[in-house]
C-alpha cells in the first residue's frame, strides 16, 4: 500500500475547510491544512469580510434607527455622530480575535498549518512553493470570490472585500447590484448616514426570494431613504475631482464616493492547476462533484462556495462533516451524517431583516400544485410609539394535500433569529393544524406564525 504524507490534505482555511481539518484530525487523521492569507485569513469570507463583519456593521447601523426612535419612549438625546474610526477599529480587533480561535481549533486538533499558495500537482500531490506533499485525500474548500463585470472604469469600484475599511467614510455611496450582498450593504451604509443609491439591472431585487418578500423590502429600503432604481445599469465610471462619475445606460449620471459593485461571486479556482489535474469544472469554474463531494478526479473533494450548490456557511460546515463520516467514518456510537439542502434557512441582513425557510409561492405551486397562503403585514408594536412607519410582513405556505407548512417568510425585526425556530419546525415537517394548536408568545412577533387563520387566497392549481 503507498505511504502517503497526510491522509487528508485541505486547501482553503474557511469554515467548510477548517471543520473538514480539525474534525479529521480528532478522529486520528494526519491532516494538513494550506491558507495562503496565513493566520489572518483563517475563517474565510465569512470570518474576514463576510457575514461576521457584515452583522456587526448591520448592528452600528440599527444604533442609528434607535437613537431616533428612543424620542417617542421618552428620551431626549443629543445628535449622535459616528465614529467611523473606531468602528473599523473594533471590528478588526474583533476578527484578529476570531483568526485566533480558528488557529487554536486547528493546532489544537493536530492540524498542520501551511501559510502559503497550494496548488495541485496531481491527483495525490499539493505543491507548495519548491515543496510538495503527497496525501490520500485532498480537498478543495477555497470559497468564493466578488465578480467585477467589464465596464469601462471597472479600476475606480470595490467590492466588498474593501467596503470595511474604506477611508474617508463615504458620503455618497453608489451600490451595484440586487442580490443580498448589495441590498445588505446598501441598508448599512444608509442607516451609518451615507447618501445611498442602489442600481440593479432587473425588474425587483432578490432574485429566488419570494415574490412578495422582494416588492415589500424594496418598498421598505426605500422608506428608509435608499434610493433604489431598477432596470438601470452602469455604462462607464470615470474619477473626476467631484469624485466619481457614474454614467448609466440610457444617459443620466451620478457622482459618488465610491462605486460598490456587488453583481455575484464566483468560485476562487484560479491558479490552483484544477485543470491539470484533470478536476472538472462547471459554470463560472465551479468544481462538479458529486453527492459526496467527490469530483471527477476520485481522490480529490470540494466542498463549500467553490462548488456554487448553496453559498451559505452553515451548508458548508455541514457538508465537511458529512464528508468527514464518509471518508473516515462516523465517530464511536454515531450514525454517518448526512448532508439535506432541503428546508435550508437563510437571513437577509437588510433594514429590516429577513428571514426564509422552504418554497418560495411560485416554487410551491409549481412542486405541490394546489396551496393555501397565510399573509400578515402589520405595524409592530414597538413603531406604535417610536415614529417609524416601518412595517413587518409574514407569510405561510401549506400544502394542501398533506396540510404540511412548505414555506415560511418573514421581513421585520430579528428575523433571521425569529426563522431560525420555525426552520425546525418545517424541517419535522409540522402541519397547519401544530402551529395552530400552538400558543403564542404574548406580545411577540413570533406569535402571529402561530395566529394566522385565515388564508389570504383561496387554493389555487399550479400556475402555468
Amino acid at each position: 500500500m503507498k505511504t502517503f504524507d497526510f491522509d487528508l490534505f485541505v486547501i482553503g482555511g474557511g469554515s467548510g475547510g477548517v471543520r473538514a481539518a480539525r474534525m479529521a484530525a480528532q478522529r486520528g487523521a494526519r491532516v494538513a491544512l494550506a491558507e495562503s492569507g496565513g493566520v489572518a485569513g483563517l475563517g474565510g469570507t465569512c470570518v474576514n469580510v463576510g457575514c461576521i463583519p457584515k452583522k456587526l456593521y448591520s448592528y452600528a447601523a440599527h444604533y442609528a434607527e434607535a437613537f431616533e426612535e428612543a424620542h417617542g419612549f421618552g428620551w431626549d438625546l443629543e445628535a449622535p455622530r459616528l465614529d467611523w474610526g473606531r468602528l473599523k477599529a473594533n471590528r478588526a480587533r474583533e476578527i484578529t480575535r476570531l483568526n485566533g480561535v480558528y488557529l487554536q481549533l486547528l493546532t489544537g486538533a493536530g492540524v498542520q498549518l501551511f501559510s502559503e499558495h497550494a496548488q495541485l500537482a496531481d491527483a495525490h500531490t499539493v505543491q507548495l512553493g519548491e515543496r510538495s506533499y503527497s496525501a490520500r485525500h485532498i480537498l478543495i474548500a477555497t470559497g468564493g470570490t466578488p465578480s467585477v463585470p467589464a465596464v469601462a472604469g471597472r479600476e475606480h469600484a470595490i467590492t466588498s472585500n474593501e467596503i470595511f475599511d474604506l477611508e474617508p467614510f463615504p458620503a455618497r455611496l453608489l451600490v451595484v447590484g440586487g442580490g443580498y450582498i448589495a441590498c445588505e450593504f446598501a441598508s448599512i451604509f444608509n442607516g451609518l448616514g451615507a447618501q445611498v443609491t442602489q442600481l440593479y439591472r432587473g425588474a425587483q431585487v432578490l432574485r429566488g426570494f419570494d415574490d412578495e418578500v422582494r416588492g415589500f423590502i424594496a418598498a421598505e429600503m426605500g422608506k428608509a431613504g435608499v434610493d433604489l432604481r431598477l432596470q438601470a445599469e452602469v455604462a462607464a465610471i470615470e474619477r473626476t475631482a467631484e469624485g466619481l462619475v457614474v454614467r448609466l445606460a440610457g444617459g443620466d449620471s451620478a457622482t459618488v464616493d465610491a462605486v460598490l459593485y456587488a453583481t455575484g461571486r464566483v468560485p476562487n479556482v484560479h491558479g490552483m492547476g484544477l485543470e491539470a489535474a484533470g478536476v472538472a469544472l462547471g459554470k463560472d469554474g465551479a468544481i462538479v462533484v458529486d453527492a459526496h463531494y467527490q469530483s471527477s478526479v476520485p481522490s480529490i473533494y470540494a466542498l463549500g462556495d467553490v462548488t456554487a450548490r448553496l453559498q451559505l456557511t452553515p451548508v458548508a460546515l455541514g457538508e465537511a462533516m458529512a464528508l468527514v463520516d464518509h471518508l473516515l467514518g462516523p465517530a464511536d456510537g454515531k450514525a454517518a451524517r448526512d448532508m439535506s439542502y432541503d428546508f435550508v434557512p437563510t437571513a437577509v441582513f437588510t433594514h429590516p431583516n429577513i428571514g426564509t425557510v422552504g418554497y418560495t409561492e411560485a416554487q410551491a405551486r409549481a412542486r405541490f400544485g394546489r396551496i393555501t397562503v397565510y399573509r400578515s403585514d402589520f405595524k409592530p408594536l414597538k413603531h406604535t410609539l417610536s415614529g417609524s412607519v416601518e412595517r413587518t410582513l409574514m407569510k405561510l405556505l401549506v400544502d394542501d394535500a398533506s396540510d404540511r407548512v412548505v414555506g415560511l417568510h418573514m421581513v421585520g425585526p430579528d428575523a433571521g433569529e425569529v426563522v431560525q425556530g420555525f426552520a425546525v419546525a418545517l424541517k419535522a415537517g409540522a402541519t397547519k393544524a401544530v402551529f395552530d394548536s400552538t400558543i403564542g408568545i404574548h406580545p411577540t412577533l413570533a406569535e402571529e406564525f402561530v395566529a394566522m387563520r385565515e388564508p389570504v387566497r383561496e387554493p389555487a392549481a399550479a400556475a402555468v
